[in-house]
């Protein structure tokens, strides 16, 4: 029988990315946490709501385009797998837990340019991280 290990997400994170780098080779790495609002009817039929919260890392270019681009509360679509960190604790208890490893993500929200808060449109880079696609050298 196959396996599948594939996960696709919506949300907004919770706290602003952290760009960090791993001590063996310097690779980039950023872990976002996600909230994943979803609502729906009980029973009685009133309305609930409830949040989903879920870790996702991402490494190397990706890393590094998600902590320049994001903050709390932006909106992020995320495809990726799912992995088992594990570890051991300060307490010499091993730990575990299961998150994301984003392979693909889509940013949701407009980009708003810092100096004057409006969005022209023609920011060619917004396009681009936006397919995830690696932005282009310049020579200026």
């Amino acid at each position: 029988m196959a396996n599948v290990n594939f996960v696709h997400l919506i949300g907004r994170l919770t706290k602003d990315p952290v760009l960090r780098f791993t001590q063996t080779n310097k690779t980039p790495v950023t872990e976002i946490a996600l909230a994943i609002n979803r609502e729906f009817t009980v029973s009685d039929g009133s309305r609930k709501k409830e949040a989903c919260f879920v870790d996702i890392v991402f490494w190397a270019r990706k890393a590094e385009i998600v902590a320049l681009h994001l903050r709390t509360g932006s909106q992020i679509y995320v495809q990726g797998r799912l992995e088992n960190d594990t570890w051991e604790g300060q307490d010499g208890t091993k730990r575990s837990r299961i998150r994301v490893v984003g392979e693909n993500f889509q940013f949701l929200d407009r980009r708003r340019d810092d100096n004057d808060g409006d969005d022209n449109g023609d920011d060619e880079w917004d396009e681009a991280a936006a397919g995830v696609s690696e932005k282009p050298e310049t020579t200026d």
